[in-house]
């Protein structure tokens, strides 16, 4: 059985080894752990209770950004972080708070951007240089906007 439910202290360890293995330059555990509290909205997927994917989403003022979203490989191509995403925006709408989405994904995602597009998100400009390659490269990232509200 499928649930999407808040991502809570108690998920972190099991969510930041999904985050190692989805990620080819994963976030310091320092980092994953320290994004999280008040002001974020994070939420897991589970299938049969198991995290399967995550989403970790920062609220500033009238601004959310998603920060990070990862699904186990083993489950991806099910419609599952457009699941996860859906739910992210009904509770961002719900809360009458940001008026925007802002996030950031590698150029060479081509699936993601595939999937921002599909929900409604809008490319705003190119950050240059911006994400580390596994070679020692950067990789430029598309700034990316989605509208809750005018």
């Amino acid at each position: 059985m499928k649930t999407i439910s808040t991502l809570n202290g108690h998920d972190l360890a099991e969510a930041y080894q999904l985050e190692l293995l989805c990620h080819v330059i994963p976030w310091s555990k320092q980092i994953f752990y320290s994004n999280q509290g008040e002001s974020y909205l994070n939420l897991k997927i589970c299938i049969d209770q198991q995290i399967v994917g995550f989403c970790i989403c920062q609220t500033v003022a009238d601004e959310a950004n998603l920060f990070n979203i990862a699904i186990h490989p083993q489950f991806r191509q099910q419609g599952l972080a457009k699941d996860l995403l859906n739910e992210l925006i009904s509770r961002l709408m719900a809360s009458n708070s940001p008026s925007t989405i802002w996030l950031e994904v590698r150029e060479s995602n081509q699936a993601a951007i595939k999937l921002y597009h599909s929900l409604g998100f809008n490319e705003i400009t190119i950050r240059k240089n911006y994400y580390p390659t596994a070679t020692g490269d950067y990789e430029n990232a598309i700034i990316m906007a989605f509208t809750l509200r005018l």
